[in-house]
C-alpha cells in the first residue's frame, strides 16, 4: 500500500518512484523474455537511441507478470481507486541504446497530434506504469524525463483554453526536468498529464531497458475531454485523501 507520503507527492508532483516491488522471479522472466523478443527482431545493428516493441499482454505473459503478479498493480489502484482500473491489453517494451547523445528540448504528453486537430480526442489514458528492467542510477543512461507538476499545469491550459487544444505540446510554463533513476525491479507511476521525453544515453555503456503500461479505468473512455480539465478526475483516492488537502 502507498503511504499518505507518497500519495501526496504524486498529487504535487505527477510521479512516484516505488522502489523494489516487481518479485525476483518475475524480474527473471520478464528479462529472458525481452531477449528472445530482441533477439527474433533486433534493432538494426548502428541504431542508437529509443528502439520500442509493443505487444499484447494477452500473448504475453512474462512481460505483465512484473505488473499484475505482484504489487504494482494495487499500487496504481491506491491512486485510482480498487477495481476501477482495466487490465492493459499492450505492453510497450522500451530499450534506449547507447551511446545517444540527446538532451530533450521539452516534454510532450502522448498524443497522436503535435499541434491541436478537429476531431474527437483520443488516446489518453488514467496513468503508466512503468517497471525499470535495468538499473537506472545515474542520470543521462537512457532515463525517461519528467517535467514535475505539470499534469496540473496542463490541466489548467485545458480549462483554460478548453479540451479542443489536446495535442502532444500544449505551451504551458515549464518547471526544470528531472531524470527518472532506480534499480530493477522499481515501479514508475505517472500521471497522464505529466510531461515526459525520452532521454540521452552516453554516460552509460548499457541499454537500458523498461516496460510501460498505459493504464485506464473503466470508464475513463466516456470522459476524455472532462479529464484534460480535471486532473483528478480517475483518481478518486487522491480527491478525498487528507494527504493531499
Amino acid at each position: 500500500m502507498l503511504s499518505d507520503a507518497q500519495i501526496k507527492e504524486f498529487a504535487e508532483r505527477g510521479h512516484i518512484v516505488v522502489p523494489q516491488v516487481v518479485p525476483g522471479d518475475l524480474l527473471d522472466e520478464a528479462a529472458q523474455r525481452i531477449d528472445e523478443v530482441a533477439a527474433a527482431d533486433p534493432p538494426a545493428e548502428d541504431e542508437r537511441g529509443p528502439h520500442f516493441y509493443f505487444l499484447e499482454t494477452k500473448d504475453e505473459p512474462a512481460l505483465i507478470a512484473p505488473l499484475t503478479g505482484g504489487p504494482a498493480f494495487g499500487l496504481a489502484e491506491d491512486l485510482a481507486g480498487r477495481g476501477t482500473l482495466d487490465v492493459p491489453w499492450q505492453v510497450q517494451v522500451a530499450l534506449n541504446i547507447p551511446p545517444y547523445s540527446h538532451r530533450p528540448g521539452g516534454p510532450h504528453i502522448d498524443a497522436a497530434h503535435a499541434e491541436p486537430a478537429d476531431g474527437p480526442i483520443r488516446g489518453t489514458f488514467t496513468l503508466l506504469a512503468g517497471i525499470l528492467m535495468t538499473d537506472q542510477l545515474t542520470e543521462n543512461a537512457g532515463n525517461l524525463w519528467v517535467w514535475p507538476g505539470t499534469h496540473l499545469t496542463h490541466a489548467a491550459y485545458f480549462r483554460e483554453h478548453g479540451p479542443r487544444m489536446f495535442c502532444a505540446y500544449p505551451p504551458i510554463d515549464l518547471p526544470e526536468p528531472e531524470q527518472i533513476t532506480g534499480r530493477a525491479g522499481d515501479l514508475l507511476l505517472a500521471h497522464y498529464l505529466l510531461g515526459h521525453n525520452i532521454g540521452g544515453n552516453y554516460e552509460s555503456d548499457q541499454t537500458r531497458r523498461a516496460l510501460y503500461f498505459r493504464l485506464s479505468t473503466t470508464d475513463h473512455a466516456s470522459h476524455r475531454s472532462e479529464f484534460l480539465q480535471d486532473a483528478w478526475l480517475d483518481y478518486e483516492p487522491i480527491r478525498s485523501h487528507p494527504a493531499t488537502a
